[in-house]
């Protein structure tokens, strides 16, 4: 039996559905660190969220003023794909939806690249960003979301591979065509689908 075998047996005989479980991926109860480059340091009286492009009214939003809109709390399994998941990680936030609104989108938007620190990009389609389950997310399991895993503000699209999910997020940038980011223009798949396995070019 190979380790992805035993891995979901252990899953079933743990009570959790192995279904929940994209194919080649195996369930684990850590949260491993994977980033380019180091952990940045924030001044938060200066730092903002920008959102620009296809939108009405340009966005510049301020810590304050992102902790002011409507919070929510969101249970989900996420995918990393280096092929660990985690199940019913708890994550608490804005929706996305929420400051896109705010912006107010362009009917010729289809794409939002998200710009993470460093230059880091990657691209995921309007559709995705307003679901219920797509947070700009500040906490993780009830506490501040530590800065190795993207704190002070990361995105939060737990539908497609974790690499979707952009650390340090800095701004939101809506275009009326696709364009890849980062990992994307590096081999990585465009879309990221765990369920059909997306994870490199010619996936």
């Amino acid at each position: 039996m190979s380790f992805f075998q035993r891995n979901r047996a252990e899953l079933e005989r743990l009570g959790y559905d192995p279904d929940r479980l994209p194919p080649g991926q195996y369930h684990t109860k850590r949260f491993p660190v994977l980033h380019v480059g180091d952990v940045p340091a924030y001044d938060m009286a200066t730092w903002d969220l920008r959102v620009y492009g296809s939108v009405r009214t340009p966005l510049g939003i301020s810590w304050h003023e992102l902790r002011a809109l409507p919070a929510t709390e969101v249970v989900t399994d996420i995918h990393c794909v280096t092929k660990w998941s985690r199940f019913d990680t708890r994550w608490a936030g804005v929706r996305v939806r929420e400051v896109l609104e705010r912006a107010g989108v362009d009917d010729t938007a289809t794409t939002v690249v998200a710009h993470g620190e460093f230059g880091y990009t990657t691209n995921v389609p309007l559709p995705e960003l307003l679901a219920d389950d797509a947070l700009l997310a500040w906490g993780y399991d009830g506490a501040d979301l530590a800065p190795e895993h993207g704190g002070p503000l990361r995105l939060l699209v737990p539908r497609l591979y974790f690499w979707k999910s952009a650390k340090w997020l800095r701004a939101l940038e809506l275009l009326d065509h696709d364009e890849p980011g980062f990992w994307e223009r590096n081999g990585y798949h465009n879309d990221g689908d765990p369920w059909r396995e997306q994870r490199y070019w010619g996936d």
